[in-house]
């Protein structure tokens, strides 16, 4: 087989990872971003991303790359598309994966290292000019999690432990980008294993709504003997 190019030249080519770190606080799904202290994109806010070590496994090298950006760690993480325009990097040939967690926002400390310069949360809807491609990046990913929020009990990686229907249904609503009938949303989530916490909301200017948690035993219990499909 004649290639275009010479063979060697096949192995010229960069690799990276970009980590995109979804939380959910007051009705809002947002992402962590980091400010670039360095070329290029100097001064743009952009995904925590880096180059992979040629020695580095994937998620070796995703969990490296976060820590050493934003200090978050020990967070399960996702992998999600590949994007490899040809252009998409001004310093040349550089292909990336992307990969997304989910988490409580009130558990996570991040703090701008290394070559970020600051770290903020924004909002996914919020418009914002990011490096590189990583508009394309965020919005992708954002799909993909909204296509798996579907089909996973991944919303209570995103809610608080303890939370209230109304909030669930806010999240969803967020995600769907579509007001939700509550009537329904009860009707609808009647079969996902939810614990009844016998607790209401605190210091609140309403009237107090009951609290509720996800029973992750009796999901995976629901899933192994009855081949329980998590459906929204």
């Amino acid at each position: 087989m004649a290639y275009k190019i010479k063979f060697d030249n096949f192995f010229s080519y960069s690799f990276s990872l970009d980590c995109v770190i979804f939380g959910y606080e007051k009705g809002e799904i947002h992402a962590l971003l980091i400010k670039r202290a360095i070329e290029p994109y100097l001064g743009f806010w952009a995904i925590p991303g880096d180059l992979v070590y040629p020695d580095e496994d994937l998620k070796d090298a995703a969990s490296r790359i976060l820590t050493e950006l934003t200090k978050v760690k020990e967070v399960t993480l996702h992998q999600g598309q590949t994007f490899g325009k040809p252009d998409r990097h001004p310093q040349g040939r550089v292909i990336t994966n992307a990969y997304f967690a989910l988490v409580r926002k009130e558990d996570i400390n991040a703090v701008a290292d290394s070559w970020a310069e600051e770290v903020k949360w924004v909002p996914i809807r919020e418009t914002l000019q990011l490096a590189f491609d990583h508009n394309e990046i965020l919005e992708s990913t954002f799909k993909l999690l909204c296509q798996k929020l579907k089909r996973e009990p991944i919303c209570f990686d995103l809610l608080p432990e303890k939370f209230t229907l109304n909030e669930m249904q806010q999240l969803y609503e967020y995600s769907l980008d579509s007001e939700l009938d509550k009537a329904n949303f009860r009707k609808k989530i009647k079969s996902i294993p939810l614990i009844n916490l016998d607790e209401k909301q605190k210091n609140v200017n309403h009237r107090p709504a009951h609290l509720f948690k996800f029973d992750f035993e009796r999901y995976s219990e629901l899933v192994e003997e009855e081949n329980y499909l998590f459906r929204m």
